[in-house]
């Protein structure tokens, strides 16, 4: 086996703190992988890895080691696939995680187009509203909405999504409609939580040209959207999300926009992936494809 096979299986060892994740990632026997690492530390004359019943870690030599080939298998990748087919037919497994709000409503109704245009590529798509370990659990790239935390991944901004406050129709004739911000004590909400943190995101207003966040009481908190829109429509009270995935209740009476002229920032939403893809054909023509969906979008 050559050095940069060895590095690369090295490189997947440690992303993904398993012997036997990493074979199985890159089709080869466990007993390759482990025999490339034996070889390796053999060779460098130092130890690279802590190994236990649970996970495996790098050392401190391991992880130097771990950082300079990264950026070595990435300048090799880019070199050739400027002289390969690869940069405009790219090929192989792409791992991807979405928000499924947004999976569903803007990507899978033109899924068909990507696959059509790089029929190599394998897409795995994992949904959900939860944090992921994108190097950790060897994903790709994932597509968020929201304010995004981790600075050590490459960023980018595909969509501003317009957001309102709303709540049934049955909800507004019982308490009333909120006419101020400043309304808004006497009335409930359904409440959202970080499945991360605990706690509940406030809602934002525009109040004369600044932005104020409430935390309103309410006898419902959830972590999920579709959740979070069912229990807006059982009158449970006021949420407030992007217009999109609400535009057809509201167009049938079910829900009612409340406060329109305080109306919070738009939302962001953005393409989030590690320093180390950013290189790979694959990433980046699913990036450059989800920005050319959402800019189509009105």
């Amino acid at each position: 086996m050559d050095k940069f096979e060895s590095m690369r299986i090295f490189a997947r060892i440690v992303e993904l703190k398993s012997f036997t994740r990493a074979a199985q990632d890159l089709g080869y026997p466990k007993s390759t992988v482990t025999n490339a690492i034996k070889e390796m530390e053999a060779r460098l004359r130092v130890r690279l890895l802590h190994r236990t019943t649970r996970q495996v870690t790098a050392t401190l030599d391991g992880q130097a080691y771990f950082e300079r080939c990264v950026r070595l298998l990435n300048d090799l990748e880019e070199i050739e696939n400027v002289f390969s087919e690869a940069a405009t037919n790219p090929g192989g497994k792409l791992r991807v995680d979405m928000q499924g709000t947004l999976a569903r409503h803007f990507v899978f109704p033109k899924l068909h187009l990507f696959c059509a245009r790089y029929p190599n590529i394998e897409l795995q798509i994992g949904m959900g509203d939860r944090l992921v370990d994108l190097v950790g659990e060897g994903i790709d790239c994932v597509l968020r909405s929201g304010i995004l935390h981790d600075s050590s991944m490459v960023a980018r901004r595909v969509a501003s999504l317009e957001q309102v406050t709303v709540a049934s129709s049955a909800y507004l004739a019982l308490h009333g409609e909120p006419q101020t911000v400043d309304d808004l004590v006497q009335h409930r909400a359904v409440n959202f939580f970080s499945a991360h943190t605990g706690k509940f995101y406030p809602f934002e207003f525009k109040v004369d040209g600044e932005i104020r966040q409430i935390d309103l009481g309410g006898a419902i908190s959830v972590n999920n959207a579709d959740a979070y829109l069912a229990c807006c429509r059982s009158g449970f009270g006021l949420i407030q999300a992007p217009r999109y995935g609400m535009a057809e209740l509201i167009a049938a009476g079910e829900l009612r926009e409340v406060l329109a002229y305080n109306r919070p920032e738009p939302m962001a939403v953005s393409v989030l992936y590690p320093h180390h893809r950013q290189l790979s054909p694959r990433v980046r023509v699913f990036v450059d494809w989800l920005a050319s969906v959402f800019s189509v979008q009105p």
